[in-house]
């Protein structure tokens, strides 16, 4: 948009705010690359990106070798944004959501206390054992839509219900239709962690759940992103409940998003963690 129409720059001042961002991600990022290629071994692979440079010095001599610095910051980048910002903002979901619906966050600590081991921590294994913490975990996941419109590229000429996509053309899937399709979902506008429980309370799959989006070009980090999700989430409401501020109540909670990004982010909001006992 800048280069072809600066004069509507006033327009997007908070994208050219995240663009700088971004460009401050990637001067930290060469810092790494430069301080691991000054002290690399290679009888020992330190980290994703000692593991990266190492490919860069073998195929340093050939010709069209993708592994040159351009595409390992964008690699290490895609790491940071995509398994970083993404799940502290589902996190951030989580806690409003907590907050909100106060009866459903006394129900997750009760089913920890009662799978976790006092003084230990939850395994992702312990999953299986507590299902509606991890009903809460999907439905969490659904009713945010987080990243509702990741573009495509058609690889090939196509065609689908009746259209001609043509080679090369941008396709934006939107897993809105699919996460809040109320023929899919008995209240898709409201939180409903029974959504994923059965008329026993046990855990059950839904084939409409898609927050990771589908098919071969579907999130690579989804088996990593579910590990972090539920260990996290477990570890904080083992550690704390989560309140709104004195003055306000659940009903004042905002749960609208406060502007379109990338990720649909929550309003921010003050929070209150006191140590659960």
């Amino acid at each position: 948009y800048f280069n072809f129409y600066p004069f509507l720059g006033f327009l997007f001042k908070t994208h050219k705010i995240m663009l700088g961002k971004i460009e401050d991600v990637r001067v930290i990022l060469r810092q790494y690359m430069k301080a691991s290629r000054e002290d690399i071994n290679e009888n020992s692979v330190r980290s994703y990106i000692d593991a990266l440079i190492f490919k860069q010095q073998e195929e340093k001599n050939k010709k069209d070798s993708l592994f040159h610095d351009d595409n390992l910051i964008a690699s290490l980048l895609d790491l940071v944004m995509a398994g970083t910002e993404t799940i502290a903002t589902t996190l951030q979901w989580a806690i409003l959501l907590m907050m909100k619906y106060p009866e459903i966050q006394k129900k997750v600590q009760e089913e920890i206390g009662r799978t976790v081991q006092a003084g230990s921590w939850a395994t992702y294994e312990d999953r299986k054992n507590m299902p509606f913490t991890n009903a809460v975990l999907h439905e969490v996941q659904r009713f945010i839509t987080l990243l509702p419109h990741v573009p495509r590229c058609t690889a090939v000429d196509t065609h689908f219900r009746g259209y001609f996509l043509p080679k090369g053309i941008i396709v934006i899937p939107s897993l809105t239709s699919v996460l809040l399709d109320k023929t899919q979902w008995e209240t898709p506008h409201q939180f409903n962690p029974n959504h994923f429980l059965d008329a026993e309370g046990n855990f059950v799959k839904r084939e409409a759940f898609l927050p990771f989006s589908t098919g071969r070009r579907n999130c690579i980090g989804e088996s990593l992103a579910k590990m972090e999700l539920f260990v996290f989430f477990v570890g904080l409401l083992q550690t704390f409940t989560f309140q709104p501020q004195p003055g306000v109540s659940e009903a004042d909670l905002d749960l609208t998003v406060p502007q379109t990004t990338f990720t649909l982010r929550p309003q921010p909001q003050a929070t209150c963690a006191v140590l659960h006992e």
